[in-house]
């Protein structure tokens, strides 16, 4: 879910409080665009081709405000919840990760589903044999909501090892507001060999997709 919005966006809605906005003639196009989309969303569209939903103009934004009440939840306990990703969270966008990884990325969620789980999870299986789902595997097969948290587990897990994108300098400066999504650098089956040489392994990334699977996952509609 969405850590952040825009800049320009928060800024409009202060303005508009007090006063009307003011738009250049002829603008009007491209100064909603800088308003409904972050710059994450903008360096994951030229790297996947994918458009990110708009945090500041569709239902996302619904899944960003419960964001913004975990992180509240978080900081006064102590955990650092840098929106870069370089804390304890971790933004990730399924679609964007699976499309990194060469699989299908669209079709599998909703009832008009073009692409059926259990073959994206074969195929993600293909493309990770070390990742182990246990008996949780069903349940993949038929939830495209628990699939899309062993998608963003292994994402969150490939930024732990520093294996993720990173913002540069300059965009950091923007995103420790709008937040960055991290997806995956290279071949996911690359995975496995980096987690292992870390101190907990391939343990660390168990443990993190059976508190994934550990509540019912929610039903989107």
């Amino acid at each position: 879910m969405p850590v952040g919005w825009p800049k320009p966006f928060v800024a409009l809605v202060t303005t508009h409080q007090s006063d009307h906005v003011i738009v250049a003639d002829g603008d009007g196009a491209q100064w909603r665009r800088r308003l409904a989309y972050r710059l994450t969303d903008e360096v994951v569209r030229e790297e996947t081709c994918i458009n990110p939903l708009s945090v500041a103009a569709d239902r996302i934004a619904h899944a960003a405000l419960r964001c913004a009440g975990l992180l509240a939840m978080l900081a006064p306990a102590g955990q650092d919840v840098d929106r870069c990703g370089g804390g304890r969270i971790v933004e990730v966008y399924p679609a964007a990760a699976l499309c990194r990884w060469g699989l299908t990325y669209c079709g599998y969620k909703g009832r008009g589903q073009q692409v059926q789980h259990a073959d994206l999870v074969t195929a993600l299986r293909g493309a990770a044999p070390w990742l182990e789902l246990g008996a949780f595997e069903a349940l993949c097969r038929r939830s495209h909501d628990t699939l899309d948290s062993v998608i963003a587990a292994l994402n969150a897990r490939a930024a732990a090892i520093g294996v993720a994108t990173q913002p540069d300098d300059e965009q950091r400066m923007i995103a420790r507001i709008g937040g960055w999504i991290a997806l995956r650098t290279g071949a996911l089956s690359g995975l496995i060999d980096l987690a292992v040489a870390q101190a907990e392994g391939i343990h660390g990334l168990r443990t993190e997709l059976a508190g994934q699977f550990s509540r019912r996952p929610a039903t989107h509609t």
